[in-house]
């Protein structure tokens, strides 16, 4: 039987007013609905959109796993499929023959699982992977450890930051490093810097160690009380005011001081960044 929290953080992928911009809490969720309804079992195919690479004929599933953003179906072969879906990719799942809801061409992975096929529609990047070969073992080393499956081990994550970021390194740019840490995506980005008062484009070198390991307890703290069902949440008053402290609100009152919410993109790369100006010094 599929658990009620992975099952409903499938359904909120298609498309529905549910559905949100995917980071690892959502990337979570899927990978243990898609474990729980494929592992040990044997799909029919593992059809791969050309521009990623090869499909493959029958095989077993061993597992499926989450790694932050990144979500990993292992075959007892020894191969695996690598998946990222970015800001758009989403995961359906329907009863095979069914009609899909999104046009076939946009689809990047299909497993047929018998009764059911799930479907992976335009996601970023799909890899093909030994599960112990160099390629998995070098892809597994760039990534940091997953904030909701491992947690923050402090020596480690200032590690990561000292080796993959320069001190000049500002806010935005390293909590989206999924090399120091995993699990984090634009949304959080903006509102663990909020509940944290910490000003956007304040630089690593400006922050004690301790500071910036409250950044990334913050994130983990919020990434595992999102892996139930319903929308993501960060904001846990029950007055009605809303979920998010300032992600999305552009312009509109700071909820915790008044002042207008600011929107800019920021980054190295530039992303949508919400911050309040008077509370985020």
């Amino acid at each position: 039987m599929v658990p009620t929290h992975a099952h409903n953080a499938i359904l909120s992928l298609d498309g529905s007013p549910q559905s949100k911009m995917p980071e690892g809490d959502t990337i979570h969720k899927v990978a243990a609905y898609l474990d729980d309804a494929l592992r040990g079992q044997r799909v029919e195919m593992v059809r791969v959109h050309p521009a990623f690479g090869p499909s493959m004929g029958a095989r077993v599933v061993r597992r499926v796993v989450s790694e932050g953003k990144h979500l990993f179906v292992h075959f007892v072969d020894g191969m695996a499929l690598r998946s990222h879906l970015g800001m758009y990719g989403a995961w359906h799942a329907y009863p095979a023959g069914a009609a899909w809801h999104k046009p076939r061409r946009q689809a990047s992975i299909v497993i047929g699982g018998g009764r059911r096929d799930f479907v992976c529609f335009n996601a970023k990047e799909v890899q093909w992977l030994r599960s112990h070969g160099f390629r998995r073992t070098d892809q597994g080393a760039r990534l940091g450890a997953d904030l909701i499956r491992d947690g923050v081990g402090d020596e480690e994550l200032l590690r990561r930051i000292g080796t993959f970021c320069e001190p000049r390194t500002p806010l935005v740019d390293l909590l989206l490093d999924q090399r120091v840490a995993a699990g984090v995506g634009n949304v959080y980005k903006s509102e663990v810097l909020f509940l944290e008062r910490r000003a956007p484009l304040r630089r690593v070198q400006d922050l004690t160690a301790d500071a910036l390991l409250a950044l990334y307890r913050r994130a983990a703290t919020l990434l595992a009380e999102n892996l139930g069902g319903g929308p993501r949440t960060t904001r846990f008053s029950a007055d009605g005011r809303g979920r998010l402290w300032v992600y999305g609100r552009a312009d509109l009152p700071c909820r915790r001081c008044g002042a207008a919410v600011r929107r800019d993109p920021l980054g190295m790369r530039p992303r949508s960044t919400y911050w309040c100006e008077r509370c985020q010094v």
